[in-house]
């Protein structure tokens, strides 16, 4: 494909100026990335972003054909209110960039698990705009005596996901429309936090609801799932070069991984490490296959992407749901990511390079 592939990529990635100014395609964890665009006779270059250099990294974008953007939601303290409007401004020019930052609102924050809910990967899944229908609803969902899920919009890391359920301290009043006590602001909750180092906490409902205000900042919203029960036999986490699947990764202990039986709560182990297998993973072609023919043509319907708007990288990662009739698993989608997807498997790199030829080329 060598003799087909032309034009000049910029590969964006955070860092200071220092770096900017040292910046290699080999001085970075991107470097497999570099040489396969290399390899393929493209022109690849490093542009190392902050927002107190936007301008400069913007008029170098200009003189490139493609941007490849490896980006996080909130970076060293600070969001993309900066970077986006300038990406759009660069795509705008009739450079091709990816992810674009608008195909991140629909598919990289976490509302996707409501929009998407009812596609065949969905659960038990609510949306709250705002403080006020967290504080109405969440106590009515809480009463049924199964876990929830909490996720704030946009993050990273697991912060602002959280476990939340009943610690079995009786409420005083009943929902009128439901049997079941309604919790009140004092009742008991058990928490923990999906952030890396967090153990369960046993607080007042009424001050994690406090704690959630923080979520609802600006546009903020969250999201409320239904706790999957087979969380402790791991997280598969499919990577994706547009709508195809290029490898993946299993985590067998994961965040709000719960502790053994009869020990401490707070004695949950912590995340383990992620192992990475090619698409030809016999363990999970069931879920590759469902999820390139039935669930991505659905996602992709319902958010109004084309295929060639898809994200050159991103990942989804699925939970282990109950077993069907035919005793199968299921699944249930926990997140996507788009923003910065890394580290990622050995098998993605070819298949992003010749992602990235065709759409420069085009």
């Amino acid at each position: 494909m060598r003799d087909d592939c032309h034009g000049r990529v910029a590969i964006l990635y955070p860092g200071n100026y220092e770096a900017r100014q040292g910046a290699t395609p080999e001085n970075n964890r991107f470097s497999q990335i570099f040489r396969a665009l290399a390899d393929l006779g493209m022109d690849v270059e490093p542009a190392v972003y902050h927002d107190d250099f936007r301008e400069e990294v913007r008029q170098q974008l200009m003189h490139v054909d493609s941007v490849l953007v490896w980006m996080n939601p909130v970076q060293d303290g600070r969001d993309r209110s900066i970077l986006d409007p300038m990406l759009r401004e660069v795509a705008d020019a009739g450079i091709f960039v990816s992810s674009h930052p608008d195909v991140i609102l629909k598919m990289g924050t976490k509302e996707v698990l409501y929009r998407t809910r009812d596609i065949g990967w969905g659960s038990d899944t609510h949306l709250y705009n705002s403080m006020e229908q967290l504080r109405a609803k969440l106590p009515v969902r809480l009463a049924a005596g199964e876990a929830r899920v909490l996720k704030q919009y946009r993050g990273k890391g697991g912060i602002g996901v959280w476990k939340v359920e009943l610690a079995g301290n009786p409420a005083v009043d009943h929902d009128r429309d439901n049997a079941n006590p309604l919790p009140q602001p004092d009742t008991l909750v058990r928490v923990r936090h999906a952030k890396r180092g967090s153990i369960e906490e046993k607080i007042s409902l009424g001050e994690f609801l406090a704690q959630c205000e923080q979520y609802f900042t600006g546009f903020g919203k969250m999201i409320d799932q239904a706790y999957q029960p087979r969380l402790p036999e791991g997280m598969i986490r499919c990577y994706l070069v547009h709508d195809k699947v290029a490898g993946f990764g299993h985590q067998a202990v994961n965040a709000l991984y719960p502790a053994p039986p009869g020990t401490p709560p707070d004695e949950a182990p912590q995340p383990g490490p992620r192992l990475y297998h090619p698409p030809s993973m016999e363990e999970f072609q069931s879920l590759k296959d469902i999820l390139e023919q039935e669930w991505l043509p659905a996602l992709q319907r319902v958010l109004e992407i084309d295929t060639k708007s898809l994200p050159v990288l991103w990942d989804a990662d699925f939970l282990l749901g109950p077993k069907n009739s035919s005793g199968e698993d299921t699944y249930v989608l926990c997140e996507i990511n788009v923003s910065s997807v890394a580290p990622f498997p050995d098998s993605v790199v070819p298949f992003v390079a010749r992602a990235t030829c065709a759409r420069t080329n085009a």
